[in-house]
């Protein structure tokens, strides 16, 4: 697998890459992340070829009942402590549920995008609304 892909550890917001050089970027779970929102995802639109797609599958609040009461149970209560009672790192998991909650879901991600240059939008909730995946075109 090392002699197809290459891993590149770098800033969401200083890309290691040149202008236009990959047909597709995709990022999971990790946009919520981005210490500034924007200038990550201008930062991709920057490496993308021209017509390239982003492809994001980010967590997200659940609205239809139950999911959203049991979500909200698990995120809230249960996932800290199973969290630190298997990682030993019990402040992730009581960052996860802020940083989902914080995160500018739906339309408003799309708007995102489109401000970071993107058009061509598609977005489709995925289990009940606790995950979402978001593309968009260069």
């Amino acid at each position: 697998m090392n002699e197809i892909i290459e891993f590149t550890q770098g800033d969401s917001e200083k890309l290691p890459f040149e202008d236009n050089l990959f047909d597709a970027v995709m990022v999971s779970f990790g946009v919520r992340n981005f210490e500034n929102l924007i200038a990550g995802l201008s930062e991709i639109n920057r490496v993308l070829k021209k017509d390239g797609q982003i492809t994001v599958l980010e967590f997200s609040k659940p609205s239809m009942f139950p999911v959203k009461q049991a979500y909200g149970i698990y995120s809230r209560y249960l996932l800290p402590i199973f969290g630190a009672a298997i990682s030993k790192d019990k402040s992730a998991y009581q960052y996860l549920p802020e940083s989902v909650a914080a995160f500018p879901e739906g339309e408003s991600f799309l708007r995102k995008l489109e401000t970071a240059g993107f058009n061509s939008f598609f977005m489709k909730r995925l289990s009940g609304g606790i995950a979402t995946i978001y593309s968009a075109k260069k």
